[in-house]
């Protein structure tokens, strides 16, 4: 990603884990984990909105951490539907941050596996911010957000998603009255509204905002 991006290798219960690891200039705020796509479908650590999100959080003071499921890139190990991928995300933020402030976030599968990890580190961890960005709601069961962290959930979901329908989304959302926001006119890859994901990321990791023009 850029001149401060670094790979390691963690280890997961399948064996070893792809990960690359950006630091922030300055002060670090804490460790953002964050988690891509569905894997059978070319989802990777280097897909342009997980990129995205770890811009935003190394912008806002983050050390961010991407990291390849099993079975993709070098990492060991078969597709599990969500279930091991889960365990994967749990054992990076152990290695990576086993204590501290702490980000998670993920896009389509990503955010699904992230909302179960979220679940089990609730009641253990100082979640500072959750980033679900495209939520997988219409192909996984994805976890409720614990009641006490919606004011630091960022739910993003293009109005025009053909991969995930956003009235799917809202149907996840509705019941835990938690905010969606929509961006008009975009699908599910935020094709030519990169920039706008990043701003809004920043926005909500109280970071400032740069101008998109």
């Amino acid at each position: 990603m850029n001149a401060q991006t670094q790979s390691l290798t963690l280890q997961g219960g399948a064996g070893a884990i792809e990960a690359l690891i950006d630091e922030p200039q300055g002060e670090v705020q804490g460790v953002a984990v964050l988690a891509h796509p569905h894997p059978l479908f070319g989802g990777a650590m280097t897909n342009k909105v997980v990129q995205t999100l770890a811009r935003a959080c190394v912008q806002a003071g983050w050390r961010a951490v991407r990291f390849n499921f099993r079975g993709v890139g070098a990492s060991a190990g078969v597709y599990d539907e969500g279930r091991a991928e889960t365990e994967d995300l749990l054992a990076v933020v152990e290695q990576v941050a086993p204590q501290g402030p702490l980000v998670l976030g993920g896009f389509s599968f990503g955010s699904y596996v992230t909302s179960h990890a979220i679940a089990r580190l609730h009641a253990s961890r100082d979640l500072q911010s959750l980033l679900l960005i495209g939520t997988a709601a219409s192909r996984f069961q994805v976890a409720s957000i614990p009641a006490d962290l919606h004011a630091r959930t960022l739910v993003v979901h293009g109005e025009q998603d053909d991969t995930v329908p956003l009235a799917d989304v809202l149907d996840w959302a509705r019941p835990q009255s938690l905010p969606v926001t929509v961006v008009p006119g975009v699908e599910h890859f935020f094709h030519g509204q990169l920039p706008l994901l990043k701003s809004l990321v920043l926005r909500h990791l109280g970071a400032s905002v740069p101008s998109l023009s």
